[in-house]
């Protein structure tokens, strides 16, 4: 009789548990941010999915950021996380810098053409191919400026001869595997046969680059994030000291010593040995730089789109309708149904609260059906917001970026044409 008594109590409180473990209803109209946005956007005509810049806390971010460089490190703007001249114009102008580290060919040459001023160095070794089809559409005097990134003893082969073939001197900056372990030289007696190489011929020597993106992503514990900095700081000074030795005494300020990224420029206080970071996606604080070494910093990209449907039940198609149902019936947030202009993109829905995409019904790039509780009350031609996951590839898919002063689209901004 007991036992029976703990199976019958067990029967019912199961499903009770499991109702009481639903998700929570959640939703409601814009913050006053957004639904003055919005405002924005229809006032502009706006009809399709656009990327928007909000330019008043793109510039407090670029200020912020600027504060750095009293550390005593220069700022290099980074291109690809920054795909527009527009853009890139106000960060040389916030941080009073031309230096810019570039990943494509394509994006090098019309940054070049069109700012020729810009001292560019290269975040990625490029193929011997692209860098002679770079040079040759660019007059010498602006290709002679690049500074090519170099990451084997091969590839430095590879633009030494290619040096050769032009008559033309070519800067270099080698690439040090600092311990992401994604490419560069990592064996001191390698690295130093390629500095003792550059001592004559036509490739001038300009600097280092190790990007050291893993140390910000490793966790405290254990000491990972202390060892793997540690680690990345003993490998640039092997470096360091081994072109002191091998080239003669250096003089840091008329070299090119790079490193960081946006998760970890503020690692760098001017006391080690490069002198500059880079920095790009921070400016404007996608979704996946949210870190604590950038708490101070403002998203200023959303990508708006207009709701093109709504529908107040939430219906997979025929054959499965049932299952919405059960859906329904487990998450009240499964509710409503509703179609956005585009969709798939690689970004999070940041208002309104409570709008995700449908899992059920599944990814769309041309009409991505969502979900929402009851209490977003969407209409057509309202709008869903999104926070992109980065800013490289996302900025380059919506054409002009809409430019927002606060109270409406004051600007559109080209971008550069899409490439990889």
């Amino acid at each position: 009789m007991h036992k029976r008594r703990v199976l019958l109590g067990a029967a019912v409180a199961l499903p009770v548990a499991a109702w009481l473990a639903r998700p929570a209803e959640v939703g409601g109209p814009h913050a006053p941010y957004f639904a003055t946005l919005s405002q924005a956007l229809k006032a502009a005509g706006v009809a399709q999915a656009s990327m928007v810049i909000d330019l008043p806390r793109l510039r407090a971010n670029l200020a912020a950021i600027g504060t750095h460089a009293k550390t005593g490190m220069g700022l290099r703007a980074v291109l690809k996380s920054l795909p527009c001249l527009e853009l890139m114009d106000e960060v040389a102008k916030a941080w009073a810098s031309p230096r810019v580290m570039a990943f494509n060919a394509a994006q090098t040459g019309q940054l070049l053409q069109a700012r020729p001023d810009r001292q560019v160095l290269l975040g990625k070794p490029f193929p011997v191919t692209a860098a002679a089809a770079l040079l040759r559409d660019l007059p010498p005097e602006i290709g002679g400026g690049i500074e090519w990134l170099i990451d084997t003893p091969e590839r430095l082969a590879q633009y030494r001869q290619l040096a050769e073939q032009r008559s033309q001197v070519l800067r270099v900056n080698l690439e040090i595997d600092v311990g992401l372990h994604r490419g560069g030289f990592e064996d001191p007696i390698e690295l130093g046969e390629a500095l003792q190489s550059l001592k004559t011929g036509p490739l001038k020597w300009q600097g280092f680059m190790g990007y050291d993106a893993h140390v910000a992503a490793l966790p405290d514990a254990l000491g990972m994030r202390a060892q793997a900095w540690d680690e990345s700081q003993k490998r640039v000074q092997t470096a360091w000291r081994l072109a002191n030795e091998l080239l003669g005494p250096q003089r840091r300020e008329s070299l090119t010593l790079n490193t960081a990224g946006s998760p970890t420029f503020r690692l760098h206080d001017g006391k080690g040995v490069a002198n500059e970071v880079s920095v790009g996606s921070a400016a404007l604080l996608p979704l996946d730089f949210e870190k604590p070494l950038l708490a101070d910093l403002q998203p200023a990209a959303f990508i708006a789109t207009p709701v093109l449907k709504t529908w107040p039940r939430f219906r997979l198609p025929e054959g499965a309708t049932w299952l919405s149902r059960l859906a329904q019936t487990w998450d009240r947030n499964q509710t409503r149904g509703l179609a956005i202009h585009g969709g798939h993109w690689l970004a999070e829905v940041a208002s309104p609260e409570g709008v995700t995409p449908s899992g059920l019904y599944g990814p769309s790039s041309n009409q991505q059906v969502m979900v929402a509780s009851g209490r977003v009350d969407l209409q057509p031609d309202d709008h869903v917001f999104l926070r992109p996951r980065q800013s490289e590839a996302v900025l380059l898919q919506f054409g002009d970026l809409l430019v927002f002063d606060g109270q409406r689209i004051s600007a559109r901004w080209p971008v550069l044409p899409a490439s990889a």
